[in-house]
């Protein structure tokens, strides 16, 4: 390398005396990956200053934002745009002869989450830095996180995720504030004068270490932390069963302790899974609990200031352990009454819910909640105690209903009531979602605490789903409109300026086709299979979930298939359309991989054969992550939100194609409410059962899918398909299962997600669309209009409103 050029340059004098340092490399020598991490140590070292001033200190009130996911995505290039290097960056790159985006791909994804609730928590954090509001992400640093996902023979294969392989450049290990957490033994109680103390005795210890990673406000100089807690074992080795030979009961305390932050969502049909992840969660809570008090006793201001200085907000039931831990800590080792302590408690803690699915209202077994925590067993007793005893007193209606409203009832333990009694906010996610809990699903307590319940509408981070993913649009935007909208996304409004525009709108087109070309050369390199891109991209992308309905989308693609099977020449015009989808199942959730199955052998099927004239492709990509999402959503056309309606909270994924210029094709769901608010009838396609007629169904069970099987032909031919060995002739029961949940009712209610019902709804809503895409100047005006109406879901609104109605932070 020129020595002129690295005395001059200094990003590159930066990075090559980071690969002198680090790894006795220089710029010429070094490999890829470690050229990436002498860029990201180049970057973190420009920021350390920042992030120690910003951390906690006694004049700030700080929030606390506890998790048990966090999809953060890769760290480098959005860390580059939000310290304002992207240009020294890439002309450096440019200067060596290198491909910064090549350098950028060997960061590993970080394995901290799974679907929506995890990425909303990353553009959350992404979002208080840039408002410039302390705050802290808390959560598990997990070795593991979910699964990688491999498609074998159509099926989903798990693998481990081994993101921490190779280490993280980005984290901190804060060893000297590791906090003890303990689980089982035996609670004693006696009396101290007028105070009953309680003692814990013959519990297990894990040691939680912490790790903090930064978090980059845009353009300023807030830099918060991503604190995540790793579990280690106090005891690294029994040297007695050591030396006797016993090589694996010598290390087995140590790999049982340290499993608890190893793997996300556990598999918990069994004992074993309940009880680790009942673990896992008491250990990040139990750890961000003292570690929260520690920081407060250092201010030496007398506890009831506690709240003055820390809101601790709820992510979904996963962290609700977090109250009752807090109770422990104030009364055991602080020494205060249960009522001081609940006063202070019972002020600090604000709740998100994120759904009304009963599998994700957590409940824990009495019996297991006892034997593990036995302390904190009896701290949720009194508080649910005193709960039920306040709606006897002052609430005489609700005396028959307080079975209903308890938290410990029927031998469970319910983590959603006991987040509503000691929290000050419960907020839904969406208008619609708000008003769900509010009168459905928690309709009890809304009655007792009116005034606890609002709404905060969910947000995506413009920077990374538009800057980042989609930097030729952002450019486009840029030259328009200027670039006061990155720090208000809501001038993105300044757009509908351009609708009627045809050279705008033809530049807009053809970043969309570019965009789909680089995600048709990915879908190549990583399927063999090959899509034009000229076709229209059609895509559902997000965690695979009966209640998202991606059933219901393969169903609609056989019912094309057949159909231009029956009249070719018919058809022959019709715009080519690549159907992509993108998902991970849980682990034991075999409905859901059976569906995975079954997309992937509808593909085999569609993609070969010869008389479908190459009209639809359907295509299956794995290991769905942030950074395939980045590529996903600018080349989208068709964005697919088709959930149940009421069953959606909210949604971010409609959020994120809006933002790069797809059109919505959902039902009155969620966050779907609120973009066909902003955007009008004529630039959404909305179908299907409303929220209100699909709880009128579960409430009366009239509702016979039959009905509809029987008055179209097509899509009886459809379900046939599978059961009649035309998708997979060599397991012939395979999809057994699925069809009989849609038209049979020996178990329950069939098809419970009324997909039958709303099937020629989403037909009609969906053949709209193709015809409409044709017309390319007017639906560019529509993808126009939805990227300018983007603004308002920025995750900056949303974290504007958490402030203003919940937190209050300077």
């Amino acid at each position: 390398m020129d020595n002129k050029l690295n005395k001059e340059n200094k990003v590159i004098r930066q990075i090559n005396e980071t690969l002198n340092r680090s790894f006795g490399k220089t710029i010429d020598n070094a490999t890829q990956n470690q050229l990436y991490k002498a860029f990201a140590i180049t970057v973190k070292n420009e920021i350390m200053d920042k992030w120690s001033s910003s951390d906690f200190t006694k004049d700030n009130k700080q929030v606390y934002y506890l998790s048990i996911e966090f999809l953060m995505g890769r760290a480098l290039s959005n860390n580059i745009l939000n310290i304002g290097r992207q240009k020294e960056y890439q002309e450096a790159c440019k200067l060596l002869g290198l491909d910064f985006d090549s350098i950028a791909s060997k960061e590993p994804d970080a394995g901290l989450g799974n679907g929506g609730l995890g990425r909303l928590a990353a553009c959350f954090m992404d979002s208080l830095a840039t408002l410039d509001l302390p705050a802290q992400g808390c959560g598990i640093r997990y070795e593991y996180g979910l699964f990688r996902q491999k498609i074998i023979d159509g099926q989903q294969v798990e693998y481990p995720d081994t993101w921490l392989e190779d280490g993280n450049v980005w984290e901190i290990e804060r060893l000297e504030e590791k906090v003890e957490v303990h689980f089982g033994g035996q609670i004693s109680e006696s009396w101290e004068g007028d105070k009953l103390r309680f003692v814990h005795s013959g519990y297990s210890t894990v040691l939680a270490v912490p790790y903090d990673m930064p978090i980059i406000g845009y353009m300023n100089n807030r830099i918060n932390s991503l604190r995540l807690w790793k579990a280690v074992s106090p005891k690294r080795i029994d040297m007695a069963s050591f030396n006797r030979g016993e090589y694996l009961k010598a290390i087995e305390e140590r790999e049982m302790a340290e499993v608890l932050s190893h793997i996300l969502y556990p598999e918990d049909k069994h004992y074993e899974g309940k009880s680790l992840r009942l673990k896992q969660h008491y250990f990040f809570v139990s750890a961000t609990m003292q570690m929260i008090v520690s920081r407060f006793l250092k201010t030496n201001l007398p506890l009831d200031k506690l709240p003055e200085k820390a809101v601790i907000h709820i992510n979904d039931t996963h962290p609700a352990l977090a109250i009752p831990e807090l109770m422990r800590i104030l009364m055991d080792e602080q020494g205060l009454g249960w009522d001081e302590a609940w006063d202070i408690t019972s002020r600090m803690f604000a709740y998100t819910n994120h759904t009304i699915m009963a599998e994700a209202l957590e409940k824990w077994p009495e019996q297991l909640f006892i034997q593990i925590l036995p302390r904190i067993y009896s701290i949720v007793k009194e508080i649910n105690e005193r709960f039920c005893a306040m709606v006897h007193r002052d609430f005489p209606h609700k005396r028959a209903d307080i079975h209903k409203i308890a938290i410990i009832a029927y031998g469970q333990i319910a983590m959603a009531p006991l987040c509503i009694a000691g929290s000050y906010s419960v907020n839904g996610v969406s208008q619609l979602h708000s008003q769900i809990i509010k009168d459905e699903t928690f309709k009890d307590y809304s009655a007792v605490f009116p005034s606890k319940f609002t709404n905060v509408t969910n947000g995506v981070t413009h920077r990374r789903w538009l800057m980042l993913s989609n930097p030729m649009l952002t450019e486009l935007i840029t030259e328009k409109i200027g670039n006061d909208w990155i720090s208000d996304p809501v001038q993105l409004i300044e757009l509908k300026k351009y609708i009627n525009d045809n050279e705008f709108l033809e530049k807009f087109d053809e970043i969309k086709k570019l965009n789909k070309r680089k995600l048709a050369k990915y879908i190549k390199r990583t399927t063999g299979i090959t899509v034009s891109e000229d076709s229209i991209f059609d895509v559902q992308v997000k965690r695979l979930h009966e209640y998202k309905r991606q059933l219901m989308n393969v169903i609609r693609i056989l019912y094309d298939y057949l159909q231009i099977l029956s009249d070719p020449d018919k058809f022959k015009d019709l715009t080519p359309v690549t159907c992509i989808f993108a998902a991970k199942a849980a682990p034991g959730y075999n409905r859901a991989k059976t569906i995975i199955k079954l997309i992937n052998d509808v593909a085999e099927k569609i993609n070969n054969d010869p008389r479908v004239m190459d009209k639809i492709k359907v295509v299956f990509l794995e290991n769905y992550s942030v950074s395939l999402a980045q590529i996903i959503f600018p080349a989208s056309d068709i964005s697919q939100q088709i959930s149940t309606a009421s069953k959606e909270a909210s949604g971010t994924g409609n959020m994120k194609f809006m933002m790069n210029g797809a059109l919505t094709l959902g039902t009155m769901d969620g966050a779907n409410v609120e973009i066909h608010e902003s955007v009008g009838v004529e630039n959404i396609y909305i179908f299907g059962y409303d929220a209100n007629t699909v709880q009128q169904i579960y409430k009366t069970g009239q509702y016979d899918p039959m009905k509809y099987v029987n008055e179209d032909f097509i899509l009886k031919t459809a379900l046939d398909m599978l059961i009649d060995g035309s998708l997979n002739p060599e397991r012939l029961n395979l999809y057994k299962e699925i069809y009989e949940s849609l038209v049979s009712s020996k178990h329950g209610m069939s098809d419970q997600y009324l997909i039958l019902g709303d099937f020629k709804s989403y037909k009609q809503a969906h053949d709209k669309m193709i015809k409409d895409y044709n017309n390319r100047f007017e639906w560019n005006k529509k993808a126009l209009i939805n990227v300018s109406q983007s603004g308002r879901f920025s995750s900056d609104i949303s974290i504007a409103n958490y402030n203003k109605k919940i937190w209050k932070l300077k």
